[in-house]
């Protein structure tokens, strides 16, 4: 049985550490207000400062959790790890910010073309917030791998209130500019980092390692040519987009309709940061590597809150565009099925990924991703060139697709697979072809019937997959009123 501790701090991790990305989706209403040619630059900007947060934080986020249980037996050398790994990631940001500040407006006239998204002076505010949100993410990972739920909680809600107040207070003061968004963004995660960097030398010291940090750079590099590869698997869209149809609103709205989406992957990621290290416990604790009953119920429900997450977006956010946006940002509303039908495979995906990480098996993900991230491009770009956004998506789809069946060929020779095909396949499977069969016939005329019957049938659905355990609960509460 799943225990209160761990549904607690479940909640709490899921919550608490959606915060300061979820900070995207709740100031959506007030993003609303932009032109959709200044929000679709947003879009690039945002896209670049993942991008840098990504190489500043050379996969510190994940490996720190490795390295912590391998030295926590050590106070010292643990904290001389810790702290060298954050001295590491300011001194690769100088390095970086150095680079750009030579290179980066080159860059940006050769990917985006002559005067069309300009790094000077919003590029150089998005490399900023990169480097101080991937201090914040780092520490995030401690935190959680130290069982701190309380001060993890704390934390996310001061930086997510920061970027909150910056952020709307700029775009009162910068009506129609970048200067709200990116500047009261860049200011709310300064004060974020400031708090991580104190607190982590108060409690390590200051400490620079350079052969102790050396023992995780290989689980580290090719955990980063992998990120780098998902980047590009999840944000090229937008650049291809804007370089095939050369207009900034089509990727606003395009954008618009993937950012509300955000808040069903804020819940799945949240719910698997807490299952992820359980799980690897577990299989850690195996001799023959394989899932198990207790593994598969983490994932089965998972797999039940991403239809109800799934449903309920619909349901909800197509009338929330109406109400906050402009006319411009309403062809974001039909995109949106489509794009939610990725969710409901994403628990499947982290099933089939978690072996790798169990098994500390990363050297092929770096092959699989590249060829991930070619398809998925070449794909694109063939599609967007014949259906526009509706090319984008249906590729990401094939790809999405794809990605599980590699992950699964690679790593059934080394883990055995032993699953409930119905609850985490066959469920989202049969809810993906409802949406796909009805959503194009009905979806304009009747869409808030239409998308309130989707959480029916998602319902309906669970309500058979999990129909024993129902059985179950009711024989159990008889029983105990007999009692």
């Amino acid at each position: 049985m799943i225990s209160k501790n761990f549904i607690k701090s479940s909640a709490i991790y899921t919550i608490a550490g959606s915060l300061p990305m979820a900070s995207a989706i709740i100031l959506m209403p007030f993003y609303g207000e932009l032109p959709s040619q200044v929000y679709g630059m947003f879009s690039i900007y945002t896209g670049f400062s993942l991008l840098v947060q990504i190489l500043v934080t050379y996969s510190f986020d994940a490996s720190i959790y490795i390295n912590f249980h391998e030295y926590k037996t050590d106070s010292k050398k643990l904290g001389t790890f810790i702290s060298s790994a954050f001295v590491f990631v300011l001194l690769l940001s100088l390095a970086i910010g150095v680079f750009l500040a030579v290179g980066g407006n080159w860059i940006f006239k050769t990917v985006y073309g002559e005067g069309n998204i300009p790094f000077w002076p919003f590029g150089v505010l998005s490399v900023g917030s990169g480097v101080f949100q991937a201090l914040f993410k780092i520490n995030n990972s401690l935190l959680q791998t130290q069982s701190k739920p309380t001060q993890f909680l704390w934390g996310n809600v001061f930086s997510f209130s920061f970027i909150a107040i910056f952020t709307i207070v700029g775009l009162k003061l910068f009506p129609d500019s970048l200067w709200g968004p990116i500047g009261g963004k860049l200011l709310g995660v300064l004060i974020s980092a400031a708090w991580v960097l104190a607190s982590i030398y108060r409690q390590f010291g200051i400490h620079f390692d350079w052969k102790l940090l050396k023992t995780t750079f290989s689980f580290n590099t090719p955990s980063l040519i992998y990120q780098i590869q998902q980047w590009f698997i999840n944000y090229y869209d937008r650049i291809l987009l804007l370089a095939i149809i050369v207009s900034k609103s089509t990727v606003a709205y395009y954008d618009v309709a993937l950012k509300f989406l955000l808040a069903i992957d804020f819940i799945l990621t949240g719910l698997n940061s807490t299952i992820h290290p359980k799980v690897l416990g577990k299989v850690s604790d195996q001799q023959t590597k394989s899932s198990t009953i207790e593994i598969n119920r983490y994932y089965n429900g998972m797999t039940a809150v991403a239809i109800l997450a799934v449903t309920g977006s619909l349901l909800v956010f197509p009338p929330v565009i109406r109400l906050f946006f402009n006319s411009d940002y309403y062809s974001a509303i039909p995109l949106l099925p489509l794009a939610a039908i990725i969710y409901l495979m994403r628990p499947l995906r982290l099933y089939m990924a978690m072996p790798y990480a169990a098994l500390k098996y990363s050297k092929p993900l770096p092959v699989y991703y590249l060829l991930l991230a070619v398809l998925k491009i070449g794909i694109m770009y063939i599609l967007i060139h014949q259906w526009g956004v509706w090319g984008a998506l249906i590729s990401s789809l094939i790809a999405y697709v794809t990605e599980i069946l590699l992950l699964y060929i690679g790593i059934r020779g080394k883990f055995s697979f032993k699953i409930n095909v119905f609850k985490l396949v066959g469920a989202p499977l049969l809810l993906s072809v409802f949406i796909l069969s009805i959503e194009p016939v009905w979806g304009n005329d009747y869409p808030l019937i239409l998308h309130a019957g989707y959480v029916v049938v998602g319902i309906v659905i669970l309500l058979w997959a999990y129909r024993n355990e129902f059985n179950d609960i009711k024989k159990a509460f008889y029983a105990s009123l007999v009692k």
